[in-house]
């Protein structure tokens, strides 16, 4: 265990909610990981491990539980210098919670619109990361992320639609959001892009002929734990598991009031109910924290 980030690279991550560690994973490991990819998205049932692009349905737009599904994403999730960097933002005691693969092929790729990752996953401290890890170069051609600087410092806001969890800010200005915050996290591929929980992030269409894949694990602190078990979160559960450290036996409890995410019913991906598929009138309602049914279509994927 070491610490890889200086001083400046921590105070940064705390003044902005993000921080960009150029080649931070080597080459080598990233073309397996890029090889892996391409395996997949070839497989005849492309439906059985990923998540179709609406517009193409021969090209997909999310691998679902990428470290389940290959040995090199599982590697990858707990290489020692990606978990050096998130111990040093979030403490030695570190779980693994989930993980997801967003593929943005060539001249789709679907929008991402503005959200804060807490606001799907709420719990009872905000010591979460995720660490999106570039596959690719990215650049603003090719829809890198895109991030409000600064934005979580202003707490869990409002992912509402019509009175019911949305999954995504609709108006940045709205919320209290300065659009001149927002910056572009461009990285060449081996790149990583640490996101505090309660930072505000999309990214766009991808308008180039180039790929712009990045696989996600998400940590959080050991003493942190899910307030929320709706399907869409419960889900995660069974494989989250110890990466570094010792589990708690204490919850730690940071003040204040978090908005559960109670959608009008059920939903399977982030983009699914950024796009109000959710409110198809075929889709069961849900009620309080868990719904009647649910459209088992993707069952086991992450947001």
């Amino acid at each position: 265990m070491g610490h890889v980030l200086s001083e400046s690279q921590l105070e940064n991550y705390r003044d902005n909610g993000f921080l960009v560690v150029e080649g931070l994973l080597d080459g080598d490991l990233v073309a397996r990981a890029r090889q892996v990819v391409d395996d997949l998205l070839s497989a005849p049932e492309l439906d059985s491990v990923a998540e179709k692009e609406p517009g193409d349905a021969s090209k997909a737009r999310r691998i679902w539980a990428p470290t389940s599904r290959d040995q090199v994403f599982a590697d990858l999730a707990v290489d020692a210098r990606l978990l050096d960097a998130v111990a040093d933002l979030i403490g030695e005691d570190l779980i693994l919670q989930y993980s997801k693969l967003n593929v943005k092929a060539p001249h789709v790729g679907s929008v991402v619109e503005w959200h804060q990752d807490f606001a799907y996953y709420p719990h009872s401290n905000t010591d979460l990361v995720a660490a999106l890890i570039y596959l690719d170069d990215a650049t603003r051609e090719n829809a890198c992320l895109r991030v409000a600087a600064g934005s979580h410092k202003k707490g869990l806001l409002s992912h509402e639609v019509d009175g019911f969890f949305g999954g995504k800010i609709v108006s940045l200005d709205g919320v209290g959001v300065d659009a001149s915050t927002v910056v572009d996290c461009p990285g060449t591929a081996g790149s990583v892009v640490f996101l505090h929980p309660l930072v505000v992030h999309a990214s766009e269409q991808n308008r180039s002929d180039r790929y712009r894949r990045a696989f996600i694990p998400a940590y959080r602190a050991t003493d942190a734990f899910p307030l929320y078990y709706g399907p869409h979160a419960a889900h995660n559960e069974p494989t989250a598991k110890l990466v570094r450290g010792k589990l708690s036996k204490t919850a730690r409890s940071e003040g204040g009031t978090w908005r559960l995410p109670i959608a009008a019913a059920e939903f399977n991906s982030l983009f699914e109910i950024q796009e109000g598929a959710h409110l198809r009138a075929d889709r069961k309602v849900a009620t309080g924290y868990f719904s009647h049914e649910v459209d088992s279509a993707a069952a086991g994927a992450t947001m």
